[in-house]
């Protein structure tokens, strides 16, 4: 038995010697393997003070968020309670579908302003503490100490983007449907007299439409081809089929259609038929802030496909599109901005550069919104609308740039 285990205990040796010889030989190649990988690694070029800047950004931006959306859920709570008495909201419905969507929507719609001042605390907060007087005279030059403020600002600007392009759409139609029904009670949900092209030489005409029920009433549907009339088809009533695993599914009742044929014509009437037409309720009413509903890519499907049908209420879409893109470079040009008026150490604190950058947020925000109306009322083209305000911050920030202690 002694022998057995001597035996065994040789051999686990051996074993163990073959395999520090085998890791010797293979950690040759596996460190050639691996080398790449430190390209990739954070630790490489963000360092230390660049990791305690990004922190500080960070977690500056995220109080303020928490800080005055807490502000602004009491003053929303304190003006609409008695409005939600009166139409009976449940709790449930008041917590989840109006408030759990109404902080994403405001914190994004207002992350401009929360960069800025983000950046203007904890940065003036620093040149108070002379630590940024530290950090110039130790050889950082003030474009190397703008690195981790980038950076944080990429971090900021593409959580912004995706939130508003993808995530936040979805909830925005829970909480307009909630508006509607416990609020404001102002949503169009009605259209006369419709008329559009749902396809090449193909007009569709709705004579009195109820979004509520999905139905048409007084409908018609021409098709031409060669600028001749090929077919007609009337029915007194239409409804959209909203449980359909297909789009564009309506059915018609009391329906005649008219093929014509050279000098000959064709009738064919019924009591119903399911139909395929390109055109869904959406295209039908338009409520205010509908196109914050819509995802981007929706967006841009929708955009394209009104412009095919050479309709006219394609500019709050397109608006809504490329300021969510432009709102998301914002958080670059506002942190420039903040960090040249915060980053010299003055006397009397950081009261006065936290009243301009507060000046200077809320400006930018009026400028948005007043460029988008331009845009929507007096044809100016969406994209030069949207990118009005970054065009015009982005040449403040080089002057407050160039103004900046180097």
């Amino acid at each position: 038995m002694k022998e057995k285990l001597k035996n065994t205990a040789e051999r686990l040796k051996t074993f163990g010697r073959k395999l520090k010889a085998l890791w010797r030989k293979a950690q040759g190649p596996l460190r050639k393997a691996v080398r790449p990988l430190r390209y990739i690694n954070p630790r490489r070029y963000l360092k230390r003070l660049d990791r305690y800047i990004i922190a500080k950004f960070i977690g500056t931006y995220i109080y303020s968020i928490v800080l005055i959306i807490s502000i602004s859920i009491v003053f929303d709570v304190n003006e609409n309670l008695a409005k939600f008495s009166t139409y009976g909201a449940p709790l449930k419905a008041i917590v989840f579908d109006y408030y759990a969507n109404f902080v994403p929507y405001f914190a994004n719609l207002f992350s401009p302003l929360f960069v800025f001042i983000a950046v203007i605390f904890f940065t003036s907060k620093l040149a108070g503490n002379s630590e940024i007087i530290a950090m110039l005279a130790a050889g950082v030059s003030f474009k190397r100490l703008l690195r981790p403020y980038m950076v944080s600002a990429a971090l900021i600007a593409v959580v912004n983007f995706y939130l508003g392009s993808y995530v936040i759409p979805h909830g925005n139609v829970v909480r307009q449907d909630f508006e509607v029904k416990y609020k404001n009670k102002d949503k169009n949900l009605s259209a006369n007299n419709v008329q559009l092209m749902v396809a090449p030489g193909v007009i569709a005409y709705i004579q009195q439409y109820d979004d509520r029920s999905k139905t048409g009433f007084g409908f018609s549907l021409d098709k031409f081809e060669n600028k001749k009339l090929v077919s007609h088809m009337s029915a007194s009533i239409i409804r959209y089929d909203s449980i359909s695993d297909t789009r564009y599914h309506w059915k018609a009742q009391n329906y005649k259609i008219r093929t014509l044929k050279g000098l000959r014509e064709e009738i064919t009437s019924g009591e119903s038929i399911d139909t395929l037409i390109q055109m869904e309720p959406m295209d039908l009413v338009y409520s205010n802030g509908q196109q914050e509903t819509l995802t981007s890519p929706e967006l841009l499907r929708y955009i394209s496909k009104q412009e095919a049908r050479g309709s006219s209420n394609v500019t709050p879409y397109a608006v809504e599109y490329h300021k969510r893109i432009a709102t998301s470079f914002a958080s670059f040009i506002l942190t420039i901005i903040g960090v040249s008026l915060s980053s010299r150490k003055r006397k009397g604190g950081m009261g006065l550069y936290l009243g301009i950058g507060l000046a200077l947020s809320f400006s930018y925000i009026l400028l948005q919104t007043i460029s988008a109306t331009f845009a929507v009322n007096a044809d100016t083209p969406p994209l030069l609308a949207a990118w009005i305000p970054n065009v015009l911050y982005a040449v403040i920030a080089y002057f407050c740039y160039r103004q900046a202690p180097n």
